[in-house]
């Protein structure tokens, strides 16, 4: 038999670390080639780790909750060899799991020597008093003689089964009164002051557990690659939002037509889904939406392809995955990758390569209820729309004021790529086609 290590690989681009948040396997469990032994979180995504071996897990070396460092051994495997030995690895058997001393060295704790003394050198024997203790006055309760125990008696006497019985019970010796021969502590005497102190516990008030004025939570993986992101992406781009509130009573009616009809029946077609293809044909009309600043280079890196990405809140933070080659989706094809992309994202099992490669995106802050925002750009990208919340409103229409369905929308875009006319422009063409989808025809 041979011992293999795994160590933690980098499971994104360019990750320094992952958190490990459970395993799905023990130490002795046998396994199998790709079967999954753990799940870690990245700054980007949860990811389940495959085996790379088949054998049994010898060695776990990292608990759920902590954070390796890319490189660092996180798991053993015994596996056959030819030879049929058995390599443990540098550390002795014999001393594997002893406790430590404060310089680190193993120290052997023999059974019957109890642990080691803190201070060295010769154990001094306590003093006792001469005349030993005075015993309770007959006024005095048995709480209060325990008390007077205590602060006569500096070693009271008693067997070995019974220090460890009080020990156990957390009672202070010495400040039970003994009834044994000459004051010794006995078993029972340990038991009535077990009994005594619950007594005494009872009758008195217990304070009611106020609650804690604040609450900290360490800030690490998805979270803290957000937070770092979005920092970055603040203050490198030069971010401008602009606004536009629509009458989309057309679009939503739309929807509720292909929704009842034999070719559509079972897809599911939202707002979202309407606006999704609306950006798609309008960046072909306004590419700059669709383009990058490469600061290395002093070169803007226009995109000729569109990978979509769908701002979506999880229980573990915001990710933004992407859907590769959006442009190129039917209005069916589109429904089925954003429905599968937010389930996904939800479950918190979003790969890296879906939070990898996006070039514009989407966040859809009306299923908040939300109606107009200032969303910041996902780093590396020149623009995002944000979609609020589809409302009845007053609206004039056809030279009337009727009830409609009234939408606002929000684009913030880098103003190093992306002009005001040219902005402007894109967020008016998506406009269009949601509020009377036609124009989709003039627009393709």
């Amino acid at each position: 038999m041979t011992i293999k290590e795994f160590r933690l690989p980098d499971l994104g681009e360019g990750l320094t670390e992952s958190e490990i948040l459970q395993w799905k396997v023990s130490v002795g469990d046998i396994v199998t080639l790709n079967q999954v032994i753990a799940e870690v979180e990245t700054a980007k995504a949860v990811v389940e780790l495959p085996s790379p071996y088949a054998g049994t897990i010898a060695i776990l070396h990292e608990e759920p909750g902590t954070v390796v460092e890319v490189g660092s051994t996180i798991v053993s495997f015994e596996l056959p060899s030819d030879s049929g030995d058995l390599t443990r690895g540098s550390e002795d058997p014999s001393v594997a799991g002893m406790p430590s001393d404060d310089e680190g060295k193993r120290v052997p704790n023999l059974v019957g020597y109890g642990a080691e003394a803190e201070k060295r050198g010769r154990p001094q024997r306590r003093a006792r008093k001469a005349n030993g203790s005075a015993p309770p006055t007959t006024g005095d309760s048995p709480a209060s003689a325990a008390v007077s125990s205590a602060s006569t008696l500096e070693r009271p006497r008693s067997t070995p089964p019974v220090r460890k019985l009080a020990r156990d019970l957390g009672l202070v010796l010495g400040a039970i009164p003994g009834t044994g021969p000459g004051g010794l502590v006995t078993r029972a005497d340990v038991h009535a002051a077990t009994a005594i102190s619950a007594f005494n516990q009872e009758r008195e008030p217990q304070p009611e557990a106020a609650a804690p004025r604040e609450t900290r939570m360490p800030v690490k993986g998805i979270r803290k690659h957000t937070a770092s992101a979005m920092v970055s992406s603040a203050f490198t781009a030069p971010h401008v939002t602009e606004f536009l509130t629509v009458d989309v009573s057309n679009g939503i009616e739309l929807l509720a037509r292909l929704r009842g009809s034999r070719e559509y029946a079972g897809y599911k077609l939202t707002p979202l889904t309407l606006v999704a293809k609306a950006v798609l044909l309008a960046v072909h009309r306004n590419p700059s939406l669709n383009s990058r600043w490469d600061e290395a280079r002093q070169e803007i890196v226009q995109f000729n392809y569109v990978n979509l990405g769908i701002a979506a809140a999880t229980p573990r933070g915001l990710t933004v995955p992407n859907i590769k080659d959006a442009d190129g989706m039917s209005l069916t094809q589109l429904s089925t990758a954003l429905s599968e992309l937010t389930d996904v994202a939800r479950a918190g099992k979003t790969s890296p390569a879906q939070l990898s490669g996006g070039t514009m995106s989407i966040t859809n802050i009306g299923v908040f209820g939300i109606d107009a925002g200032t969303p910041i750009l996902n780093p590396g990208e020149a623009a995002i729309l944000a979609v609020g919340a589809v409302r009845q409103r007053p609206w004039v229409h056809q030279g009337d004021v009727a009830l409609r369905s009234v939408m606002t929308l929000s684009l913030s875009f880098d103003h190093r790529l992306v002009d005001g006319e040219q902005g402007s422009r894109f967020l008016a063409d998506v406009g269009s086609i949601i509020s009377d989808p036609s124009m989709a025809i003039a627009m393709a």
